[in-house]
């Protein structure tokens, strides 16, 4: 049985696709400007933002922000705004912030070969820590929902390109469903349909690629989404037809190998502390005069903090399991940061401590993974913040 197969895809037409196509709602959300000039932009057409909740409004969201973007999937869906593909993946070219340009498959997961949690030997893997009280608030979402919409990025480890060159070569000749620029800087993108025998052919392309056994794809980005994905199909799955939409999640597939593909550190941001005392403390229970050396900026200070490697292989790990235990006796709060640029600017405000964190190699990430587990969460980033999945294609899943 495939792990990652076609599905049945949705797409919007007769809409601006640039008010239409929003980021993944985990980005940006220390910066509630960012999704403020957001819905100044769409206005009020047609977008994915009436379908989506911004983690950067989570906390202030009413209790009706849910049931409305449950029925304006509904209307959606009534209104016959969606073009449906049966049987395809989507082919995806997205031009990054340096002109590069990142290929992707989109097409659907199946959650029962899925499984986050750190012990796991599934076929498709979490890369981080699976924090499970980050699971019910999503899965609130999706659990009337009747579309998905993926920002889930899955990697393959294909340094050969076996799966993704073929489509690379061929694509002139296949339609073209989209093209244009996303926006708030996200670069531009293209989707051509994949459907019949390119289908077949590129199935049969996974198909010798899952056949090796063992672990076969990472979860790159979007780990608690498909968490959630995969909480609501184990509570309804015993209800079920066992081929119901519900067990599958819409997802875009990447190549780990590919030359655009960055691994990007995620950077770690204090609120509400007293940076000294918490800096004090960590020398004292992690730190050392030779290991791991991190930057850390605070106002207009900034400095180094020396971990003990002998406490771990990843700086990431030492230092997270470290403010952990901190911030479970003291007060503040913890937020993960892309871009060193926006650390440092976020590090100024009063109260505020940032930490500048190393990134992973990609020889690093399938071995250790299926070694040693599941990384710490937040260990990495697919890129920039602006370089993200934004929302596009839809499924049905009701």
């Amino acid at each position: 049985m495939s792990i990652f197969a076609t599905a049945r895809i949705l797409l919007p037409r007769d809409v601006d696709m640039e008010k239409w196509a929003v980021i993944a709602c985990d980005q940006f959300t220390s910066q509630p400007d960012y999704w403020q000039r957001v819905e100044q932009t769409v206005g009020q057409a047609p977008s994915a933002l009436r379908l989506i909740l911004p983690e950067a409004e989570l906390e202030e969201a009413s209790p009706e922000r849910i049931p409305g973007i449950h029925a304006a999937m509904r209307d959606y869906l009534e209104q016959g705004l969606f073009q449906i593909w049966e049987d395809a993946f989507v082919y995806v070219e997205r031009q990054l912030l340096d002109g590069s340009i990142r290929r992707g498959l989109v097409g659907a997961l199946d959650l029962e070969q899925y499984d986050y949690r750190e012990d796991s030997r599934a076929a498709v893997r979490a890369t981080e820590r699976t924090v499970l009280e980050r699971i019910p608030p999503r899965q609130k979402i999706r659990e009337g929902a009747a579309l998905e919409l993926p920002h889930v990025l899955l990697l393959c480890d294909d340094p050969a390109d076996g799966i993704l060159a073929p489509l690379t070569a061929t694509r002139e000749s296949l339609p073209q469903l989209y093209d244009f620029s996303l926006m708030e800087g996200g670069g531009r993108i293209r989707g051509w349909l994949v459907q019949g025998q390119a289908a077949r052919e590129t199935r049969a392309r996974l198909a010798a690629y899952e056949s090796v056994g063992g672990m076969r794809y990472a979860v790159g980005d979007g780990n608690h989404s498909l968490a959630s994905a995969k909480a609501c199909w184990e509570a309804k799955k015993k209800s079920l037809p066992a081929e119901h939409p519900a067990r599958y999640a819409l997802v875009e597939l990447e190549n780990l190998w590919d030359e655009s593909q960055k691994i990007e550190p995620i950077h770690r941001i204090l609120k509400g502390v007293d940076p000294q005392a918490l800096l004090a403390q960590a020398r004292e229970k992690i730190g050392a005069e030779t290991g791991h050396r991190l930057c850390w900026y605070s106002g207009g200070q900034s400095g180094t903090l020396t971990l003990d490697a002998r406490l771990g292989l990843l700086p990431v790990g030492i230092l997270q399991e470290f403010l952990d235990a901190y911030l479970a006796t003291h007060p503040g709060q913890i937020d993960y940061i892309h871009g060193e640029e926006t650390l440092r600017h976020l590090a100024q405000a009063p109260d505020s401590l940032g930490f500048l964190l190393p990134g992973i190699g990609k020889d690093q990430l399938f071995g250790g993974i299926s070694a040693d587990g599941v990384l710490p969460r937040k260990t990495f980033s697919m890129g920039h913040a602006q370089e993200k999945r934004y929302y596009l294609e839809a499924r049905e899943i009701l």
